[in-house]
């Protein structure tokens, strides 16, 4: 992206809306915004005006203008704003006027915050909680990016990475001026305990990290059993949508079908899964494998079984299952016990029993992801830098007595802490992070 271009972009809803926000942002956004009104307005106060187009002089629309002078700016840059009506036509007349300008373009995907990036204003951290908080589908989520764009991690990852940058002073002072006075004897015995404590708060971060990314893309539930267990309806009745393919027939379901639900402000991929049964059809076959395959991998199973049927065990060894004793609206059930294993007795068709089920899924969802402290790494990306930095600390801790070799992993757990907050070597990161923002953010 050449430095010197201005960028602009609709920062608002798809038209028609009842305002539309236009952002400019270069080092042409003040001469554009005094060629749209005539003046540049006194910075950081929304002034009347009315847009004209350049050329023609002909009123686009009357709007409310600002501009933000850089550094003092949400990208670090000169930026204004224009907020106008939010027609189709008025935002394509200040499109074309902001297009015949020279040295203006339109702006790319997530461009807005990749220069506030390259200015210092947000790390990469606080992006990826902006991202996150753009896409937040639930409370939950939404409460955890905010968190990230507010710098839960990055601010911690700042201050790791200051603190080893000393201890690695302390190391290298101890190498080349071992033999000067005025320093200590015990400099690499002061690096390794800050070392020691570093590995340790880092430790401490990644043992969580599995409950922040999960919450990132929610609780997996799956739902699964023998064929014509009503697990088709129960999807349905939870999803409160046609969702699945209900039939009689058993074997309707071959592929895995996903639902994303908000449980009581918790994200859930609840997963309809095929009927678990041997056959010698060879796509039910491969229906029955993914099933299995998805049910042990998901965080929660329902197991749905008819509760008027002949009782069966529990084939599926996932940690966490919960039976569902499904068709109780049919008549007299029979009676099993499931051990230990939480049970429901429900109907899927007429909603009877399904909200207690649905409480439990929340109470625990609660409790797997959001009923402790923040996690501070919510993407796999983040916990691979830590875990890095988490390694070379550890080869540090090994090879004390060898200076120079103490020193250089010193500088490796320190290069992966900058690269996790963008201060060194990430340019080959950068369009992988951007490339899922919207055009005008």
């Amino acid at each position: 992206m050449p430095d010197l271009d201005t960028i602009y972009a609709l920062s608002s809803g798809r038209p028609p809306v009842a305002v539309a926000v236009v952002r400019v942002s270069g080092p042409r956004a003040g001469d554009a915004l005094k060629a749209l009104t005539g003046k540049i307005p006194e910075p950081r106060r929304a002034t009347f005006a009315r847009i004209r187009d350049p050329k023609s002089h002909e009123i686009i629309d009357e709007a409310l203008a600002l501009f933000f002078p850089g550094p003092k700016s949400e990208t670090g840059e000169d930026t204004a704003e224009i907020q106008l009506h939010g027609g189709r036509a008025v935002i394509a007349a200040l499109f074309a006027a902001l297009a015949s300008m020279d040295g203006l373009r339109m702006a790319l995907p997530g461009e807005f915050t990749r220069r506030a990036f390259e200015n210092g204003k947000l790390d990469l951290t606080a992006i990826e909680g902006l991202a996150d908080l753009i896409y937040a589908d639930t409370d939950a989520q939404r409460r955890q990016a905010l968190r990230q764009l507010q710098g839960l991690l990055g601010n911690r990852a700042e201050d790791w990475r200051r603190r080893l940058i000393e201890a690695q002073a302390l190391a290298e002072a101890g190498i080349d001026f071992s033999d000067e006075a005025d320093v200590a004897s015990n400099v690499t015995a002061q690096a390794l305990g800050v070392a020691n404590a570093l590995q340790t708060e880092i430790a401490d971060a990644l043992s969580d990290a599995a409950r922040g990314e999960r919450l990132r893309e929610g609780l997996v539930v799956a739902i699964a059993g023998p064929p014509n267990a009503g697990k088709s309806t129960l999807l349905n009745r939870i999803a409160r949508r046609e969702a699945a393919i209900v039939s009689p027939l058993a074997g309707t379901t071959r592929d895995v079908i996903e639902v994303h639900l908000d449980l009581s402000g918790y994200p859930v991929t609840l997963l309809d899964t095929a009927g678990i049964r041997e056959t010698n059809d060879p796509v039910e076959r491969e229906g029955v494998k993914r099933a299995m395959a998805r049910a042990a991998e998901a965080d929660v199973v329902l197991w749905v079984v008819d509760a008027t049927a002949a009782p069966e065990a529990v084939p599926v060894a996932a940690a966490n299952v919960i039976v569902v004793r499904n068709k109780i609206d049919l008549g007299p059930s029979q009676t099993q016990a499931y051990g230990p294993l939480q049970t429901f007795n429900v109907s899927s068709t007429t909603g009877e029993g399904v909200e207690p089920l649905l409480k439990a899924l929340a109470a625990f969802a609660a409790d797997f992801l959001g009923s402790r402290e923040p996690a501070l790494v919510t993407r796999e990306r983040q916990r691979l830098l830590l875990q890095e930095a988490s390694e070379a600390l550890e080869r540090a801790a090994n090879e004390a007595g060898r200076e120079d070799i103490f020193a250089e992993e010193l500088r490796l757990a320190a290069r992966a802490l900058g690269r996790l907050t963008g201060r060194v070597d990430v340019e080959d990161i950068l369009d992988v992070i951007f490339r899922d923002f919207c055009i005008g953010k």
